[in-house]
Formats: structure tokens, C-alpha cells, sequence
């Protein structure tokens, strides 16, 4: 039995929750890129700083406009432990694709999860799986390709591993955007979610840090590189603002989308995430967009576009149905 099509409004809300996080989320590469470069940070101290920070900035919001949310039922604790834990070894496993891969397969790679988002919720949650899904999928997945560049022979050098490690980051999105739909679906307000998965994801890239750090790549050596910043202030101001804003806005409005989308169409809105990243980086940093790119951001595009309009003709189909 298929689960109810959204209502049309509910699908208006839904996709621009999901176009918003993914214009915000397509920002954060701006800031990791420098927190790396002119501070040399290891990704995965990164990676445990923006969690904790995430979680940090917002429990004064919640504390003082809803504090209801901060409190959830026990018996929903087991679930944000097990989402925060998955939400911990996707920034692993994307940071170490990126470390193995580059930008360009990495990114590839990972949104291989509407693939497989939409497969998996189809198999778990039930969802409608039908030809015009399958066909935003293939757009999405071919857009991206031609977006990030990976038409280039040069960028698929990477070793065995690391296109591995760039599938499993793709299929622990898939998982994450898969998870939160079911929170949502159990009646869990995505801020609380959120709040709870980046605290307890730090929490797990923390221990990680400290008891695997030479084991794992990008992770601190030693448990003084987890203050790697030290006294650089406008370090601590960057990774704070990398946190309480792109990542926090992006992910939470992400989570928000879920409560009204299928995972697998949340999932595909926000493959335009590297069209924004190509269109902001073309602004202030006047990197050109090829001919190439545009094809493939104009792919995304249409593929998001026609699953927008697919999507609320089958649920005005189902309304017509039940008056």
C-alpha cells in the first residue's frame, strides 16, 4: 500500500524548504575550503567542531522561543543516537572521499545517494517509485556529473578505495535523508533532530578523534590537535560561522523539507546544491562556468522542475480521486 501523495500545498513548502537548504548548504564549501587551506585544520577536527557548533548555536534559539523542543520522549532517544552516529560516519566518509578522490569524484560520488534514496525508500518507507521519478533521478545524476567536472579523464585517478569510500558516502546520505523522513513520520520536530543528531554526531567524532586519530585520515594525531586553532581568533569566528549558519540553516531546513517531501524527492532538490556552489563561485571567486557545466546545471534544473510539476499532478489525481 502507498503511503497518501502530499497535499499541494504541503509540496510548495516542502520544495522550497529544499531549494533554500540547498542554496545555504552549497555555501559551506567557501568556508571549509579556507578553515583547510589557510589553516591547514584536520577535516575531521573540522568535521567534530562544526557538529558540537551546530548543536551549541542552536540550543539557546530553542531555549528561549521553544523549549518544548528540546525535550523528546526516551523512547525516541535510542533513534537520534543511531541518526546522530550515521550523520558522524557520513562527514567521515565525505571528508575521507574528498581527501582520496578530489573535489570533482567526491562530489559525484555522493549524490549517487538520489539513486539510491530513491531505491531505498521505495524498499523501506514504501514510496512511490515510478517512471517519473526514475527520469528526475537520471537528470540529477547526469547533471551532476557535467557540473563538477568529472568528464575529465584526469579526475578519476583515484584508487580503488577511495571510489569505495565516495559510494558509501553517497549511500550514508541516502541512510540520513532516509532516517530523518521516518523521524519525521514518527512525529519528531525536525529542529529537535537536528539539535539532538549534530550533538551526539560530534560526540561520536570526537571519541573517533581521540582513540582511531592515527589510524584515520584527516583525524587528529594527537588529542592537542583538537584545539589545532589554538589563539587564532578569526579562525574559531570562521568555523563558528560555518556552523550557526550554512550548515545549521542547510541542514535544518533539509530536516523541514523531509516532514513534507518523500526522502527521494528532498533528496533530489537539493542535487541543484553544486549549480549553486558553480554559480557562487563564478560570483565571488569569477571561476567561469564552461559550457559543459551549464548544460549539466541546466539538467539538474529541469529534472527538479519536472519532478515539481509530475509530482503535483499526481497528487491532484489523488484528490480528484477521493472527493
Amino acid at each position: 500500500m502507498q503511503p497518501p501523495a502530499p497535499q499541494p500545498t504541503n509540496l510548495t513548502r516542502g520544495y522550497m524548504a529544499a531549494l533554500i537548504s540547498a542554496g545555504f548548504l552549497s555555501t559551506t564549501a567557501i568556508f571549509i575550503r579556507y578553515l583547510t587551506q589557510s589553516y591547514q585544520m584536520p577535516a575531521l577536527v573540522l568535521a567534530c567542531w562544526r557538529d558540537f557548533f551546530v548543536a551549541l548555536s542552536l540550543l539557546p534559539i530553542l531555549g528561549f522561543f521553544r523549549p518544548r523542543l528540546l525535550q523528546v520522549d526516551r523512547k525516541h532517544l535510542a533513534y537520534l543516537l543511531a541518526y546522530g552516529f550515521l550523520l558522524a560516519v557520513f562527514n567521515s566518509l565525505w571528508t575521507l572521499s574528498v581527501t582520496l578522490n578530489g573535489a570533482a569524484v567526491s562530489t559525484v560520488l555522493a549524490y549517487c545517494s538520489a539513486g539510491f534514496t530513491a531505491l531505498l525508500g521505495w524498499w523501506f518507507l514504501k514510496e512511490r517509485l515510478d517512471w517519473g521519478k526514475l527520469l528526475a533521478v537520471t537528470l540529477s545524476l547526469a547533471g551532476c556529473v557535467l557540473v563538477s567536472g568529472a568528464l575529465d579523464p584526469a579526475a578519476w585517478t583515484a584508487n580503488v578505495l577511495g571510489i569505495i569510500t565516495g559510494i558509501f558516502s553517497g549511500l550514508a546520505y541516502a541512510i540520513y535523508t532516509l532516517m530523518g523522513r521516518k523521524a519525521s513520520q514518527d512525529g519528531l520536530n525536525p529542529w529537535s533532530t537536528l539539535i539532538y543528531t549534530f550533538f551526539f554526531a560530534a560526540i561520536f567524532l570526537l571519541i573517533a578523534n581521540l582513540s582511531m586519530g592515527s589510524l584515520l585520515p584527516g583525524a587528529a594525531a594527537t588529542p592537542s590537535d583538537m584545539l589545532w586553532l589554538g589563539n587564532r581568533t578569526a579562525g574559531w569566528i570562521i568555523l563558528f560561522l560555518l556552523a550557526a549558519g550554512p550548515t545549521l540553516a542547510g541542514f535544518g531546513l533539509y530536516n523541514v523539507s523531509l516532514v513534507d517531501l518523500p526522502s527521494s524527492v528532498a533528496n533530489l532538490v537539493v542535487t541543484l546544491e553544486p549549480v549553486f556552489t558553480a554559480v557562487i563561485a563564478y560570483i565571488l571567486l569569477h571561476e567561469r562556468l564552461n559550457p559543459t557545466q551549464i548544460v549539466g546545471g541546466l539538467l539538474i534544473l529541469g529534472g527538479v522542475i519536472f519532478l515539481r510539476i509530475y509530482e503535483g499532478r499526481v497528487s491532484a489525481r489523488v484528490l480528484e480521486s477521493t472527493v
